[in-house]
C-alpha cells in the first residue's frame, strides 16, 4: 500500500465530527424546549460524536508536514461523508424512532449529501428534534462538509486540493484568492440566504420551526420536508414563489452570486451557463403549463404557471420539494422529470446531477462533430464563457458522462435483481445517483424507500455517495493503483 498521511486524515475527521456534534447539540437543545422524549438520546449521540472527534484529534498530527496528494484528498473526503453519517444516525436509532441501523443510516447519509430520499412513512409524527437534526444534515451538506472545515481549520495547501475534491463542476473557471477565503465568502453568502429565506417564510402561514426547516432544506436544494405532503400542506402562493425563487438561487454558482452581491453582475449574466439554466427553466415551464391547461390536468392560468415553475425549479435543481404529485400528469410529464432528474442545475452549487455546462460541453463538442465531417482539417475549439476549453476537460467531460450513464444502467439492473419493478429502480437510480430525493411509481414525488430491500438500500447509500462526490473521488478508491505508491 502506498504512504499515506493518515494522521492527517484523522485530524480532519477528528475536527469534522466535533462541528457535527455541536450542530447535533442545537437539535439536542430543540428537544429539551419541547419536552420530548428524544432529548436524552439526542445528548447522548452528541457526546459520543465530540468524544470520537477529540480521540481522532489527539491521534492525528498537529501539524501538516507535507502536502496531501490527489489520493489522501480523495481517501480523505469519501471517509468524511461516511464517517459524519454513521455518527449522524445515532440520534434516529438511539431515540428509537428509526429501528433499524441500515434504515437509519439510509436516512443521515441522505441528508448529508442533500438527496431527500427517505424511508419515513409519518414525517409528521416524527419529534420535532429529530426533523430539526434532519434537516439540519442537509443544510450542513448542501455547500460542502470539506468546505466548511477549510474556513476555520488551518490546512495550507492542503485547503485547495480538498476544496477541488468536493465542490461540484468541472473547474474550468474557478477563482484563486486563498481557498479559506473563498470557503469564508461562499458561507457568509450561504448563511446570508438561509436567514433571509427563514424571515420570509415566517412572514408566511409557515411558523417559526417549519421556517428554519424548510430554509435550512431549500437553500442546500435537499427536499426534506417536516410534513407528509411536502409544501402542499400550506396550499400558499406565497410560500410556493418564495421556495421557487431559493431554490432557483440554490441551483446557481455559488462563487458568482457571491460576486453578483458585491455588485459584480456582469460576472453572473455573462455566464453562458447560468444564461442555459434560465432558458431551460423558461421553455420547459412553457412546455408544462401549456399541456397542463390545454388538456385539463389543471385549471387557472396563474395556478398553472405557479404549478409548473415549482415543478421544474424543484426537480432541475433536484431539491424535489412537491406541491402536486407529477406521476398524476401521465408519462410525457413522467419522461421530462426524469430529464430533471439526470441534468441538475450549475456546477458549484448545492444541486446534483450531470450538471449543465458539461451538457453544454457536451452539446458544442456534438456540434463541432459536424463540422469535423464537412472540414476535416479545421481546427474547432470549443469555448466557454470565451475561454477556449481544453481537450482535457473536454475528455474528462465525455468519461463523466459515460460513467455516469453506465453506472445508472448497472444500477438498475442490480436494483431489479432485488425484487424492484422497473419504474421502481430506475427513478430509485437516477435519483440517489443525482442526489433528487424522489422517485417513480410507488416510490413516487414524496414516496417512502421504506419498502426498498435492505440490500438495495445500502447499495443505495453508495449510489448517493458517489453522485454527491461526482463520481471519480469514489469510483478511485476501487482501482488498485490507487493503493499503490
Amino acid at each position: 500500500m502506498g504512504s499515506f498521511n493518515f494522521r492527517f486524515i484523522l485530524k480532519t475527521l477528528g475536527f469534522l465530527l466535533i462541528i457535527e456534534s455541536m450542530f447535533m447539540m442545537f437539535s439536542t437543545v430543540v428537544s429539551f424546549y419541547l419536552h420530548e422524549a428524544t432529548g436524552d438520546p439526542m445528548l447522548i449521540s452528541s457526546t459520543i460524536t465530540f468524544f470520537a472527534g477529540i480521540f481522532m484529534r489527539l491521534a492525528g498530527t498537529d501539524d501538516y508536514p507535507k502536502p496531501i496528494g490527489k489520493r489522501e484528498s480523495f481517501l480523505m473526503v469519501a471517509l468524511s461523508w461516511i464517517v459524519l453519517s454513521a455518527f449522524g444516525m445515532l440520534p434516529f436509532y438511539l431515540s428509537g424512532s428509526i429501528n433499524e441501523v441500515c434504515d437509519a443510516y439510509f436516512e443521515t447519509i441522505s441528508g448529508l449529501t442533500a438527496t431527500g430520499a427517505t424511508i419515513l412513512t409519518d414525517i409528521e409524527s416524527m419529534p420535532k428534534g429529530l426533523l430539526f437534526w434532519r434537516s439540519i444534515t442537509q443544510w450542513m451538506g448542501g455547500l460542502g462538509i470539506v468546505v466548511f472545515v477549510a474556513t476555520i481549520l488551518p490546512m495550507g495547501g492542503n485547503a485547495s486540493v480538498l476544496y477541488d475534491t468536493e465542490v461540484t463542476g468541472i473547474g474550468y473557471d474557478k477563482f484563486r484568492p486563498r481557498i479559506s477565503q473563498i470557503a469564508k465568502r461562499l458561507w457568509v453568502v450561504y448563511i446570508f440566504l438561509t436567514t433571509a429565506l427563514i424571515l420570509l417564510l415566517w412572514m408566511g402561514p409557515m411558523n417559526l420551526f417549519d421556517s428554519v426547516c424548510h430554509a435550512f432544506t431549500t437553500i442546500s436544494t435537499a427536499g426534506f420536508s417536516t410534513k407528509n405532503n411536502s409544501i402542499a400542506y400550506w396550499d400558499s402562493a406565497y410560500i410556493e414563489y418564495v421556495i421557487t425563487v431559493f431554490m432557483f438561487i440554490g441551483g446557481i454558482n455559488f462563487p458568482l452570486i457571491y460576486f453578483f452581491m458585491k455588485g459584480d453582475t456582469k460576472k453572473l449574466l455573462k455566464n453562458e451557463e447560468f444564461k442555459w439554466y434560465v432558458l431551460i427553466i423558461i421553455i420547459f415551464v412553457f412546455i408544462i403549463g401549456f399541456g397542463l391547461y390545454f388538456s385539463g390536468k389543471m385549471e387557472g392560468i396563474e395556478k398553472t404557471f405557479r404549478t409548473s415553475l415549482f415543478q421544474v425549479v424543484s426537480v432541475l435543481t433536484t431539491t424535489c420539494h412537491s406541491t402536486e404529485n407529477f406521476m398524476d400528469w401521465g408519462p410525457f410529464y413522467q419522461f421530462m422529470v426524469i430529464i430533471f432528474m439526470i441534468f441538475g442545475a450549475c456546477a458549484g452549487s448545492t444541486a446534483g446531477g450531470i450538471k449543465i455546462v458539461r451538457v453544454i460541453i457536451l452539446f458544442k463538442n456534438s456540434i463541432n462533430e459536424f463540422k469535423r465531417q464537412v472540414h476535416p482539417n479545421a481546427i474547432l475549439p470549443i469555448r466557454l464563457n470565451g475561454n477556449v476549453i481544453s481537450i482535457d476537460i473536454v475528455t474528462k467531460v465525455l468519461a463523466f458522462i459515460f460513467l455516469y450513464l453506465a453506472i445508472l444502467i448497472v444500477s438498475c439492473l442490480l436494483l431489479s435483481l432485488s425484487g424492484m419493478g422497473f419504474e421502481n429502480s430506475l427513478g430509485a437510480a437516477i435519483s440517489c445517483l443525482g442526489n433528487v430525493g424522489g422517485g417513480l411509481a410507488e416510490i413516487g414525488h414524496t414516496g417512502s424507500f421504506s419498502e426498498v430491500p435492505v440490500a438495495s438500500k445500502w447499495y443505495l447509500c453508495f449510489l448517493m455517495l458517489t453522485g454527491r462526490l461526482e463520481l471519480f473521488t469514489v469510483l478511485s478508491l476501487f482501482m488498485p493503483a490507487f493503493w499503490k505508491r
